[in-house]
């Protein structure tokens, strides 16, 4: 099996490839790749994302940590200072049920959609580890799906995807999500 250095040194040639900007090869389906990690490696792939965000690669990357649109969406929405203190008063269950009433999947859908996609666009989703349980990347991808279909979508995923279930940190329950594709 090949390092992960060398995984991502066949992913950073995989996504500057039109092929792989244009889905070629997917039989139709949506243009969802999953690039699996073990969550112990999760330095390795912030500093490699770091990386070739600065670099000229040949797509237009746009790179989403989701735990940074979670803590957006809860400025936006005019919470993100009361956590602490309706936690405090309230309690962990009541803090956990406003998020899910106001950062469902299809609100952070749509904070990631932008006019104007591009042919060589390629939508980055990272932060999946710390983002959960608030958000559940299979939850999120379904609600992408019609918003997204002209446009490739990689999710550096800290688990397993055997192309039916992704199961986080190799350790908790699997998800049934069969859209997507293992990158590399």
């Amino acid at each position: 099996m090949a390092s992960l250095n060398e995984r991502l040194d066949d992913l950073k040639a995989m996504i500057q490839d039109p092929d792989f900007l244009e889905g070629k090869g997917l039989s139709n389906e949506v243009n969802i790749r999953f690039f699996c990690y073990d969550p112990k490696q999760e330095m390795t792939i912030r500093h490699f994302l770091s990386q070739i965000e600065d670099e000229g690669l040949k797509c237009n990357m746009i790179h989403y940590d989701l735990y940074e649109v979670f803590l957006d969406i809860l400025r936006d929405k005019h919470i993100l200072d009361k956590v602490d203190s309706l936690e405090e008063k309230r309690g962990k269950e009541f803090i956990g049920k406003q998020f899910e009433k106001s950062c469902d999947a299809k609100t952070f859908a749509s904070k990631l959609d932008y006019p104007n996609h591009q042919k060589n666009d390629l939508i980055v989703l990272s932060g999946v580890g710390k983002v959960f349980p608030f958000m559940r990347v299979h939850s999120l991808l379904e609600a992408m799906q019609p918003l997204f279909t002209d446009v490739a979508i990689l999710v550096f995923y800290p688990g397993e995807f055997d192309g039916h279930h992704v199961r986080l940190f190799n350790k908790l329950k699997k998800n049934e999500y069969y859209r997507a594709f293992k990158a590399v």
